[in-house]
């Protein structure tokens, strides 16, 4: 029988287990990438597990948090250079680009593995790399030399024919894949994308649909690697990293979803959630007051040339703020040489900076009540940095439709104020300039080089062993769909990163800012905090920080319907344990302040046993309640995190 792309690529890595799906199987890590706002965590991880070198292709980024306001960001960056040359790592400097945009110019090789401390990782899959977006600390072990763990995936094959009709891109067809499988239910499986319409997509836009594939909830997507791959391998000079990587003609599936690239049209997803999809056409006519093109979805070239396109002698509409952010410096000096930029000023957009900056919510926020049209891959609530804001996610030829109009604009409609398409194809060659690298240095001069630490820059906290009941309280009860930005917000506060004492105190505070005063106190009475939360809890970023700052606070456990692939990581990680309500509908018998005890958590680990029992005190109610673990994790979880398991020499 033959294989899928994701088999091969797997079945060449497995150093542990057997490739059978729903097991849990150990990979050899061939790449691994950081950005700053996990990366500082990683590396004191990486720091505190006693390792001494880097054993993968490493290179850390500086994108996230570059507004250097106050003292802690600049040090961050001070630190991951000076740690960066200390082990031997790749340190792209602040302004070089969006790490997931860079790394497919630059590094990404198909074939081999990659994982990343960043959730749209995945993008990477555009090129033909197995990429997974995972936890920092799951990084740091890859980096020092560890397999990677993961449930072998059922693989989703999305076979696509025909071809793109003009006005419409790689964004719509993604969000056309949303509109399909949704936000949640695809844990445990992974996007191949295949069929004779793969053909007539280039590497950008592979790797846009790879980006949000990360929205699905499912481990990775991922695209052959064929004559498109070379020629955009060719064009940045990396043609010697190429190889061949297709599906075997009798590969199969555990499902197949067809879709007829010519019978797509242009997009939006509606706020709150990516995954709130409509054509265009539906909410046509909405005004709108911001626009943003950027993120690492859509930065590439080939986006900003489009956009630069139809706003040529054109000025923004006199309602709209409109801010534009590529992708890297790469980018930045192409749109520059072709008259892109110049074109983009004129027409009144505000240049920012290679960086994620507007997409996570630190800058750029929107207006009271605005409605911001993004080229971003996440559209929750808040995020922007504007609760009362409405944010909807586009294309580039939508989003700059409405810089003109003023409204949302089906993009087709543009050739009625006289703008005809114009197909952007890939330069004959991309400018290439590494100088914003700074490449690792001789062994021997690693040894001199002293890590920087600010005072902004605290240890990383351990977890201490499960006791085997764990009597607490319902510290906060949360509804559906609560992401990590619900739990450990960004923007303004991602300079405490590196300081978790200070972080833990904006835990859940888009939801209930008493929650970190609440969950001290009773850690301070020896009381356990327990979380319960609904349908697909800790969707979004991998930021570990929202298993590590709740830890920090005295979190035991999370009981929840289901919880996302990577929060679930990052909870055994930091000792939490994860719990799944037997019957759903007991997530409603529950309420926040009522006093519980879980009997028999840690034998019940040991034992390899998968159901505890919950006692309501307050209700004189029980409730079962699931533990799907591997005997790994179990592992992980009795030493109290996967921390002090590799300390002591923990590796299975």
């Amino acid at each position: 029988m033959g294989k899928n792309i994701i088999e091969k690529i797997l079945e060449n890595h497995i150093v542990e287990g057997k490739p059978e799906k729903g097991r849990e199987i150990g990979v050899r890590v061939d790449q691994t990438l950081t950005q700053d706002a996990t990366g500082t965590a990683a590396y004191l991880e990486f720091e505190a597990m006693g390792f001494k070198k880097v054993k993968t292709e490493a290179v850390s980024y500086v994108d996230h948090n570059t507004v250097q306001v106050g003292f802690e960001n600049a040090d961050d960056h001070k630190y991951l250079q000076s740690v960066a040359e200390k082990y031997g790592i790749i340190f792209s400097r602040p302004g070089n680009g969006i790490c997931h945009q860079v790394h497919l110019e630059r590094f990404a090789k198909p074939g081999r593995i990659l994982i990343g401390s960043d959730s749209h990782t995945p993008t990477a899959g555009g090129i033909g790399e197995l990429a997974i977006g995972v936890g920092g600390l799951d990084v740091a072990v890859a980096m020092g030399g560890g397999p990677y763990y993961l449930t072998y995936p059922k693989v989703i094959k999305i076979e696509l024919t025909g071809k793109l009709r003009p006005w419409v891109s790689a964004k719509d067809v993604v969000l056309k894949v949303l509109s399909i499988l949704t936000t949640k239910g695809n844990v445990g499986y992974a996007i191949e994308y295949g069929g004779e319409g793969v053909k007539t997509l280039t590497v950008p836009e592979r790797a846009t649909i790879t980006n949000m594939g990360a929205e699905t909830g499912v481990t990775t997507s991922i695209f052959p690697s064929d004559e498109q791959t070379l020629d955009f391998m060719r064009k940045q000079q990396r043609e010697k990293d190429w190889i061949p990587l297709e599906a075997d003609p009798d590969a199969t599936y555990d499902k197949v979803i067809k879709i007829d690239l010519s019978e797509i049209e242009p997009m939006i997803a509606c706020p709150d959630s990516p995954g709130n999809v409509k054509t265009v056409k539906e909410v046509a006519g909405l005004n709108v007051d911001q626009v943003a093109v950027g993120s690492c979805t859509n930065s590439s070239y080939r986006d900003l040339m489009i956009v630069a396109h139809i706003l040529k002698g054109r000025t923004v509409h006199r309602n709209v703020e409109f801010g534009v952010a590529p992708g890297s410096r790469q980018v930045v000096e192409m749109i520059d040489r072709d008259g892109g930029l110049n074109t983009l000023v004129k027409a009144g957009a505000r240049i920012f900076e290679s960086a994620c900056g507007f997409c996570i919510g630190n800058s750029f926020a929107p207006g009271t009540n605005a409605i911001s049209l993004r080229t971003n891959n996440r559209n929750f609530k808040g995020r922007c940095g504007t609760k009362s804001a409405k944010v909807y996610l586009v294309s580039p030829e939508t989003a700059a439709a409405a810089v003109i109009t003023g409204k949302i604009t089906d993009p087709r409609d543009l050739e009625k104020m006289g703008i005809e398409y114009k197909k952007i194809d890939l330069p004959d060659e991309f400018v290439i300039d590494d100088s914003m690298f700074i490449f690792p240095l001789e062994e021997k001069e690693r040894e001199k080089v002293k890590v920087f630490r600010g005072p902004n820059i605290k240890p990383i906290p351990k977890n201490e062993a499960p006791e085997e009941t764990i009597k607490g309280v319902v510290t906060i009860k949360v509804g559906d769909k609560i992401t990590t930005d619900h739990i450990m917000p960004a923007g303004p506060y991602l300079k405490y990163r590196s300081n978790v004492p200070k972080y833990a105190m904006h835990v859940f505070e888009p939801i209930d800012p008493d929650f970190p005063e609440r969950a001290l106190g009773n850690k301070e009475k020896g009381i356990a905090n327990i979380i319960v939360g609904g349908e697909s809890y800790g969707q979004g970023s991998s930021r570990e920080h929202a298993a590590l700052c709740p830890m920090y606070l005295g979190v035991k456990a999370v009981i929840a319907k289901t919880i996302e692939r990577i929060h679930q990581a990052n909870l055994v990680n930091f000792g939490i344990v994860p719990l799944l309500f037997e019957e759903p509908s007991d997530y409603d018998a529950i309420e926040q302040g009522d006093e519980i005890e879980i009997d028999n958590v840690r034998s019940t680990i040991k034992n390899g046993k998968d159901r505890v029992t919950l006692k309501d005190i307050t209700k004189n109610k029980e409730i079962i309640l699931k533990l799907y673990l591997t005997d790994r994790q179990r592992k992980i979880i009795l030493a109290g995190g996967l921390l002090p398991f590799t300390a002591k020499g923990g590796t299975k």
